[in-house]
């Protein structure tokens, strides 16, 4: 099928069903009359009627009650019958329509829906996305289907049109999660992580039971949050150990997780658990356990540069709470009281606090530049102050509307510190 094809295809559907409509708006123009050949609109002459017989009644009450004589009210009678009749001479007759306007309006409506169509906005889009479908719309759905594994040098002349096509295949079968998964594979080629991971989310939703789904899904959330485990990639890889506890990966990604958010000695336990499974299979794994405990000794590394850290406690204001958003940022850092980067900071998801407070701990892990450390800080004797900020558009810089906290100011020596979010960014 060819765009022009296509495209009549769709100019004639179109065409029907406002000639269709067009016939349902004047159905009722279209009835001819049954009865008369000149139907009058008798509304007004019965309200006339009404009236007549309302008044007459009045003057016969007030004839027999002797506030008018008889010849009073004859007159009064023959006023009245005067007025009804010339009413009813004025009432206009209904005009039923000729053919030719009847014609007029069937034609017309179509066309003017189609000018309106055409005309009213830029129909490039629909008709690329129409000679994509055309033109490799039978390549895309191999890809997403499997039956092939690479297309056809002719179809990525212009990648453009095939990843258009994949798109709209995927949203025809939408309840395949392996079209789903393919189509993630297509965007992480294309290093467009977020997409890709929305594919994932939708793969997932279809086949929760699917373990390479889930582990991929887990992996790609795990490496675009800068190797952070939210509550969704968390939920994830629970899901898999429940159903297989020795699953290798998903252990190594909350062994890493874990070690991110300084759960150090959850980390240890996760590597521990890891190497017990690796040490128990046949066959020579020695790579693979100096990797763990390679891992180990970072994780005590971290640990101890942690301990050495600042535990800081941020409290909300309660008189603030209603303005947090479920898709707000927050931003904890040490800096110079004087200015400049941070020597230590955190962008954390508002999921971290629960019940207006969080605890985040900021070390040398959580320096910005490597010759930029709370510990290089500390040595040189500079003063230094903890902030805190709540940004709805999750940028670095402060913006109006966001929440934040007055710097607290900290010793050499301090390792923790209470920050209280208490004001609106004007």
């Amino acid at each position: 099928m060819t765009i022009f094809s296509t495209v009549g295809l769709f100019i004639a559907l179109s065409l029907l069903v406002a000639l269709l409509l067009g016939v349902i708006t004047i159905k009722p123009w279209l009835k001819a009359p049954h009865s008369h050949s000149k139907p009058l609109d008798n509304q007004l002459l019965d309200i006339n009627v009404a009236v007549f017989r309302e008044r007459l009644a009045e003057l016969k009450t007030d004839k027999d009650s002797g506030v008018i004589d008889d010849h009073h009210y004859q007159n009064q009678k023959l006023e009245l019958e005067r007025q009804l009749l010339d009413a009813q001479r004025e009432v206009s007759p209904m005009v039923t329509p000729g053919i030719k306007s009847r014609l007029i309006v069937i034609v017309w409506v179509p066309v003017l829906t189609a000018m309106a169509y055409l005309m009213v906005g830029d129909r490039t889009p629909v008709f690329e996305l129409w000679a994509a479908e055309d033109k490799v719309g039978q390549v895309a759905d191999d890809l997403l289907a499997g039956r092939i594994d690479q297309p056809p040098a002719w179809a990525i002349e212009d990648g453009n049109q095939l990843i258009s096509a994949m798109q709209t295949n995927v949203y025809r079968h939408a309840s395949d999660y392996n079209r789903w998964m393919r189509l993630s594979e297509l965007f992480l080629s294309l290093e467009a992580t977020d997409s890709a991971l929305e594919a994932l989310s939708r793969a997932y939703r279809l086949s929760p039971d699917n373990e390479e789904i889930a582990t991929t899904y887990a992996q790609i959330s795990f490496f675009a949050n800068k190797g952070q485990l939210d509550a969704n990639s968390r939920r994830v890889l629970e899901n898999i150990l429940a159903k297989n506890p020795e699953h290798e990966g998903a252990q190594m990604l909350m062994a890493m997780g874990e070690a991110r958010a300084s759960n150090f000695d959850q980390a240890q336990g996760w590597i521990k658990r890891l190497r017990e499974s690796i040490a128990a299979k046949p066959g020579d794994h020695t790579q693979a356990l100096s990797s763990l405990d390679e891992l180990s000794a970072n994780v005590v590394m971290q640990q101890q540069q942690a301990s050495e850290g600042v535990e800081v406690t941020v409290k909300v204001n309660a008189s603030l709470l209603p303005l947090v958003k479920a898709d707000d940022t927050l931003f904890v850092a040490i800096r110079d009281v004087k200015g400049g980067p941070p020597f230590a900071a955190k962008r954390l998801p508002i999921s971290n606090i629960k019940q207006g407070e969080a605890v985040i701990s900021l070390s040398d892990l959580d320096a910005m530049m490597p010759e930029r450390t709370l510990g290089s800080a500390r040595s040189d004797k500079v003063q230094l102050a903890v902030i805190a900020r709540i940004s709805h558009s999750g940028n670095a810089t402060a913006e109006s509307g966001d929440l934040s906290g007055n710097p607290v100011v900290i010793g050499a020596e301090q390792t923790e510190v209470n920050v209280e979010i208490n004001q609106q960014v004007p």
